[in-house]
């Protein structure tokens, strides 16, 4: 079972830091199908389904999840696919909290 599932985020300052590379390889390994987006400093992942009804569906748990952790991610929504991107801008890259919502939404599809 991932341990962020557990987890739930937190708010942090402009005083603290990202995630280094070394952390964010470390913390993919709980969450393997999200790539590592350099250029932009994010965490991506793109979901597939069969129609819009189904990719709408799933937006709605997204933004359940979101507004439960209060940490919100950019959605790119088509016919039949999600984009979805986690960044923490008050540090300006990536926290525990992309992770521990990159992990729940992993779990809707369990």
């Amino acid at each position: 079972m991932n341990t962020f599932i557990n987890k739930q985020c937190r708010q942090y300052s402009q005083k603290e830091s990202p995630l280094n590379l070394s952390e964010i390889e470390e913390y993919r390994r709980h969450t393997p199908e999200w790539q590592y987006w350099a250029p932009e400093n994010q965490l991506e992942r793109v979901y597939r389904f069969d129609n819009y009804k189904e990719t709408m569906a799933f937006v709605n748990q997204i933004a359940e999840i979101a507004n439960q952790e209060d940490h919100h991610p950019e959605l790119i929504v088509s016919y039949n696919r999600c984009k979805i991107r986690f960044y923490t801008h008050s540090v300006n890259g990536l926290t525990e909290n992309d992770f521990i919502c990159a992990a729940k939404i992993d779990a809707l599809n369990a």
